[in-house]
């Protein structure tokens, strides 16, 4: 006998967050929040995601996979920083220009932009707390956000090439 209710109290719920988002959208009212809104001073870092290990060269990398909108939305904000060895790795759907930006990131960080073979298209040094935008010069999938520094006192550049299960490689 609970059922039909919890089912009746459920399909209002739905009912009103639909009718409340169809009368912001028909409005013209905005529901995405301003830049100052959306800038957070304070939350939690992710630090429970899935992990892979990622080889550049002779070097191992233990990095978080951040693969769904809400993991890749959050990234590495809030993080206040990061052992040497350890990264994230955005896994996207597609190939497709990629775009970073440092909100609510307090760490200096460097990404790499990495084709599907695992070869580096192109690198970016991203300032931390920045709203500058940070693009793949190529379709991607991959993006893997390192320390900054880390890929330059390694020698890794652009062309240089990951490997690892993400890359179809072992």
């Amino acid at each position: 006998m609970k059922a039909p209710n919890a089912q009746r109290t459920l399909l209002t719920l739905a009912l009103a967050v639909h009718t409340t988002l169809a009368s912001t959208l028909f409005l013209g009212v905005a529901a995405v929040p301003t830049p100052a809104q959306a800038r957070e001073t304070s939350g939690n870092p992710q630090l429970g995601l899935p992990r892979t290990t990622i080889r550049a060269g002779m070097f191992n990398i233990d990095a978080q996979v951040a693969s769904n909108q809400e993991t890749r939305a959050t990234g590495l904000m809030w993080r206040r920083g990061m052992p040497q060895h350890e990264g994230m790795l955005f896994v996207f759907e597609q190939p497709a220009t990629q775009c970073f930006w440092m909100r609510n990131t307090p760490s200096p960080l460097t990404a790499a932009f990495v084709a599907d073979d695992g070869t580096i298209v192109n690198l970016a040094d991203m300032a931390p707390l920045s709203d500058d935008s940070h693009c793949s010069t190529k379709p991607v999938r991959f993006v893997l956000e390192m320390n900054q520094g880390w890929f330059a006192q390694r020698g890794i550049k652009a062309g240089s090439k990951l490997s690892g299960e993400a890359f179809g490689s072992r």
